[in-house]
């Protein structure tokens, strides 16, 4: 089974209604972007459309949290960060107020329409700013889960930074969320990957072609604040070869995580980081290309770990 992490989020939102949620949901002129047409159709007078007025939007975000409600913002992602970072940072985060924030179309979503719309860096932007917790589903029915706890247990604000596209539900289907653990796909001893949300779809893949090769412990760091890191600093212990893959900038996202996790703990280990490199813009080609020539895709992971496990 397989299905749009958007299409997903407002089906969980619409079913947290039904069940008695305060939810008040703000667009910015992006109803397409957000997929919400079915919950503006089921719930009209829960809908603020402030037209492109990022800033706005975010402030009436905080009034709304303040006045008792749950407002969620379904936003393109390079916008919500750029137009309204001090909003976020000031009426959201420093106020600490209880707003779901979501960031449409991460990466490479936008495709064609180029680097001014291509968003890797929101991790690193709001890894900066205190109180967030921020996540990054892998698949459909992770959505779910983290959807449902921003709005039924976490009281303050989330950001949810959601890829676009068809992802195949991959979680076990008696999989627990528990904010703050990475979810791991396998086990093995050669090295370990950590992969940012929905780029372990591409691990998985190019896993598939080293299978008869290597055995690699295999994480999705879908929650990246919290993060317990137990269990990734296990796995690097064992293995000692590290590989991070994130369709996001290599600065401040899975790899900067996971260098920090290393130099902290002081482990003796190999690390090799897959995204966009540090200071380097994406290019103006379609996800699928800008994959390939930034070495996401199974075949430049599978190069990777050929690399790293053959030294």
């Amino acid at each position: 089974m397989s299905g749009c992490l958007r299409e997903t989020q407002v089906e969980t939102y619409m079913h947290l209604i039904e069940q008695g949620s305060n939810i008040i949901y703000l667009v910015s002129d992006s109803v397409s972007t957000s997929k919400i047409k079915p919950f503006m159709e089921k719930y009209p007078d829960r809908v603020v459309n402030s037209g492109i007025a990022e800033q706005n939007l975010m402030g009436m975000a905080a009034g709304l949290a303040n006045a008792g409600f749950i407002p969620v913002t379904g936003n393109a992602t390079p916008f919500l960060i750029s137009r309204s970072n001090e909003q976020l940072k000031v009426d959201i985060s420093y106020s600490n107020s209880n707003v779901k924030v979501n960031g449409m179309h991460a990466g490479f979503s936008y495709g064609t329409d180029g680097c001014t719309h291509h968003e890797v860096n929101d991790i690193s932007v709001l890894r900066g700013f205190p109180n967030f917790e921020i996540y990054s589903p892998c698949d459909p029915a992770e959505c779910t889960k983290i959807t449902e706890y921003s709005v039924l247990h976490r009281t303050g604000p989330v950001y949810i930074s959601l890829n676009s596209g068809n992802f195949q539900i991959i979680t076990p289907e008696n999989h627990l969320f528990t904010p703050g653990k990475p979810v791991q796909f396998a086990e093995g001893k050669d090295i370990t990957i950590i992969a940012l949300g929905t780029a372990v779809h591409d691990v998985l893949d190019a896993a598939r072609q080293w299978a008869t090769l290597y055995t690699a412990d295999i994480f999705s760091l879908s929650s990246i604040r919290p993060l317990q890191t137990d269990a990734l600093t296990d796995s690097i212990k064992k293995t000692g070869r590290v590989l991070t893959v994130e369709q996001h900038s290599t600065h401040g996202g899975a790899g900067s995580i996971v260098a920090e996790l290393i130099a902290d703990k002081g482990l003796d280990a190999k690390l090799k980081r897959l995204g966009v490199p540090e200071g380097q813009y994406t290019r103006n080609w379609s996800a699928p290309d800008n994959k390939i020539f930034f070495g996401l895709d199974a075949a430049g992971i599978r190069k990777v770990v050929d690399l790293m496990c053959s030294t």
